[in-house]
């Protein structure tokens, strides 16, 4: 008798093969560069091991068994911003980019100091991480959503849902691109009333993908598996949503909806529909590509002609290595003469103003945005967690503080799992906005609670709107 699961069982075996093969090819590539990296440190070279090890350890231990989705991000967006970066930098750059960094000099000393500082913050948030693992872990197996009522309205207008979706991404994403209400790096050209820019702003930094999240859900509970449904609405969000934004992080968003859907398929213990897997990965690839160039492109379109093509290959040429926040954060703070309580203090005193240069680049580097139009453009450098947190000088209030957050990040993550319903994907998608705001902190500190407000308010609309639904639902089976 043939066996009818005997083709997708190989599919699954193969794509667990290739996903081991890519594994092993990632860890010989990082053996390799710390080799090469080591020999041409300028500093002390078992500092520069103990940076590669808390690093990389960091990466890592993100996918372990007992993991959150905080710490996969968080170890990401730190190992590229960090070890890469500075790994990349001295073996094929020998630093050459470091030069506009305030206080630091590049001497031996410098390099030490900064590397010090920063794997005593990431020992920091690993700490956190091995302390929240005792309280709180994933079940192994979280197969039916905690709350259905959602689930059941989309399972009756599926199509219609979908439709209506794409259309208010479309709207959204092309007002916003027209009215100029909310773009990275440019000054707001449109003010609307009754606070709709912040909903502009929630809607395209998570709030729409949170829809997808609830989409991609809903597919693979009606399903046991995915589907085209469930891969093409949120590619298409994805992508209108950060051309419209003048954003290259498309990547963020969507990742973070593909591991949340790969940890949800795994608690079905699904098997991979190999089709589905490669068509997902060539179009995110396609659509990433082109929401880089056309936003590089549409950034570009103030310069003359002739420096357009040049500016769009330079940027994304450098998207990859130096956008990500990290070392050069920690390599000016460390630096500077300036650290102390009083700074601390006077960093927490700015305020927003789109027309000024932030903190940071003020005080504490060369800005390369000194004679920016700021007319037109907020471009802004930011120091990254490690870095802001050790505005005081303090090795043991970095320690503390980077703790505190990562348990802050890790109750979040909670609260994302109790209000949505056991939605992984949901979770993986705020596990990622946390991590990134992590990595990217340090213009006007005090404003993080609109975020990290807009987070729980988001969630708590999730839920109500369930509750809702089950309600309606509860009354109409006995009416």
């Amino acid at each position: 008798m043939r066996n009818e699961n005997l083709p997708a069982f190989r599919s699954h075996v193969r794509v667990s093969m290739y996903f081991r093969l890519s594994l092993l090819g990632f860890a010989l590539a990082i053996v390799a560069l710390s080799i090469a990296a080591y020999f041409k440190y300028p500093g002390q070279g078992y500092l520069y091991l103990l940076f590669t090890i808390v690093c990389n350890a960091f990466l890592f231990l993100g996918f372990r068994k007992r993991a959150i989705f905080f710490d996969a991000f968080i170890g990401i967006f730190l190992w590229l911003g960090f070890w890469l970066k500075l790994s990349y930098r001295v073996v094929f750059v020998e630093g050459v980019p470091f030069a506009l960094l305030g206080s630091f000099d590049g001497s031996a000393a410098a390099f030490d100091r900064a590397l010090l500082v920063s794997s005593c913050g990431m020992a920091a948030l690993l700490a956190a991480s091995f302390l929240r693992e005792r309280f709180f872990t994933y079940p192994d197996r979280t197969l039916e959503l905690a709350r259905p009522g959602l689930l059941s309205f989309y399972r009756r207008h599926r199509k219609a849902v979908v439709l209506v979706f794409l259309g208010a991404t479309a709207f959204i994403a092309a007002s916003n691109a027209y009215l100029g209400i909310y773009q990275r790096g440019m000054v707001t050209q449109t003010v609307l009333p009754y606070g709709l820019n912040g909903v502009y702003k929630w809607l395209l930094q998570f709030g729409l993908a949170s829809g997808s999240a609830l989409i991609i859900r809903f597919e693979i509970e009606i399903a046991r598996n995915a589907t085209w449904m469930a891969v093409f609405p949120p590619l298409i969000e994805g992508f209108l949503s950060n051309v419209s934004l003048l954003s290259r992080g498309m990547v963020l968003n969507i990742s973070a909806l593909y591991l949340g859907a790969y940890e949800c398929l795994r608690a079905h213990k699904a098997r991979f529909n190999l089709s589905i897997v490669v068509v997902s990965i060539l179009a995110f690839a396609i659509l990433f590509a082109a929401s880089v160039f056309t936003v590089n492109f549409l950034r570009s379109q103030s310069q003359s002609q002739a420096k357009v093509m040049a500016e769009v290959r330079g940027m994304t040429g450098a998207l990859f290595i130096d956008r990500w926040v990290g070392i050069d954060g920690v390599m000016a703070v460390s630096s500077s003469p300036k650290l102390g309580w009083d700074f601390w203090r006077e960093a927490w005193r700015e305020k927003y103003s789109e027309h000024t240069l932030s903190f940071y680049d003020r005080n504490l580097i060369d800005s390369p945005y000194v004679n920016a139009d700021k007319s037109k453009y907020h471009f802004i450098s930011l120091p990254g967690v490690i870095a802001f947190f050790f505005y005081p000088g303090s090795y043991l209030f970095l320690f503390g503080s980077l703790f505190c957050l990562g348990l802050l990040a890790a109750a979040i993550e909670v609260a994302a799992f109790r209000l949505g319903g056991a939605n992984l994907i949901l979770c993986s998608l705020m596990a990622q906005v946390v991590a990134f705001r992590y990595a990217s902190i340090g213009y006007v500190p005090t404003q993080s609670y609109l975020l990290f407000g807009a987070l729980i308010l988001n969630l708590l609309i999730i839920y109500g709107a369930d509750r809702v639904m089950t309600s309606a639902q509860t009354k109409a089976a006995r009416d």
